[in-house]
């Protein structure tokens, strides 16, 4: 049947279905086609996309509709999927393993699900976590806490159990790759298994990434292979205060995702930025003043820089009245 799509090259096709989406837009009983590396995304009101998107008419297939764990259960559980694992935030045992089992009885393709059993804690940031169910078919040649995840068209591996990753900041992520330039040299403070690494290396970029955690670091390096960009990253495990004299006036971009403390290490950035150079600094502060503190911090560590905002953005709120928070700044002699 022949439905209104809106009409993008395949690079472009993640983030016009997510702003598709978020516009309320995207026809979802209706599937995605790609021709030719195109990518034609049904909609549902072709004169408002049109304002935006490039809207053609073309056959497209309707979904087969999927029985999903609200079928199942007669309400909407609260969860989030990585890869093919389900995460809970479920205090009710009994309540957990009652959606844990509709969403391996659903057609969702999980293989286990999960349930936070702490909160993020150490200079590791790892939490614990409790296996609720696991699928009668799942395989047992690798952990259950392991899985892949897919994000802008690249792929990474890792353990839940063992580093932290958090698919909620997948579009803050690509905001910020989205600005890096070949030849750039790049530090991610901070690196985990490599979210902004990869992308960064992807669009020919130099990039150092640091992190405490071993097992981040095995990842990282993995995940640099299997997407093809290990030799324009380095991946090492320390304490990027101590590897920071290491790579003095290098970097020409910076990224700071260590929200709670990312003011610690601000002296460590300092000594790393190049004459010319762009921090993404991220924080957490109460709505009241969400942008200053980070901001008097840059300022007071950045002696000698010219110090220039470029973007005050709100990523997400965090909890009641209090907001995560990144600062785009440019930091020149």
């Amino acid at each position: 049947m022949d439905r209104p799509c809106v009409r993008v090259s395949r690079e472009a096709g993640e983030r016009t279905r997510q702003d598709l989406a978020a516009a309320g837009l995207l026809d979802d009983e209706y599937e995605i086609v790609v021709a030719d590396g195109t990518l034609y995304l049904p909609v549902t009101d072709p004169d408002a996309a049109g304002e935006s998107y490039e809207v053609v008419y073309r056959d497209v297939p309707a979904y087969d509709r999927q029985q999903t764990p609200a079928d199942l259960l007669g309400f909407d559980p609260s969860y989030e999927r990585l890869g093919d694992v389900a995460i809970l935030d479920e205090d009710d045992s009994e309540r957990a393993h009652e959606i844990a089992e509709a969403i391996l009885d659903s057609d969702l393709p999980v293989r286990a699900v999960i349930d936070r059993a702490s909160k993020v804690k150490g200079d590791l940031r790892v939490r614990d976590w409790t296996v609720v169910a696991t699928a009668d078919d799942a395989a047992d040649d690798r952990p259950v806490t392991e899985t892949v995840h897919r994000e802008y068209g690249f792929e990474y591996l890792l353990d839940l159990s063992r580093v932290y990753f958090s698919p909620r900041l997948a579009t803050e992520r690509h905001r910020v790759t989205e600005q890096v330039e070949a030849g750039e040299q790049a530090v991610d403070m901070f690196a985990g298994v490599g979210p902004f690494v990869i992308p960064m290396a992807a669009r020919g970029a130099t990039v150092v990434g640091v992190d405490l955690n071993p097992a981040a670091v095995e990842y990282l390096r993995e995940n640099a292979r299997r997407n093809g960009v290990a030799d324009r990253v380095t991946a090492i495990e320390d304490d990027v205060r101590d590897v920071a004299v290491d790579y003095d006036g290098w970097a020409d971009r910076i990224v700071m995702n260590l929200p709670h403390s990312a003011d610690d290490f601000l002296d460590a950035a300092v000594t790393l930025a190049s004459d010319d150079c762009v921090l993404h600094y991220y924080d957490i502060q109460h709505e009241d003043d969400p942008f200053g503190p980070g901001e008097r911090a840059i300022r007071a560590a950045a002696a000698g820089y010219d110090v220039d905002v470029l973007t005050r953005h709100v990523v997400r709120s965090y909890a009641p009245h209090e907001l995560n928070v990144c600062l785009d700044v440019r930091l020149s002699r």
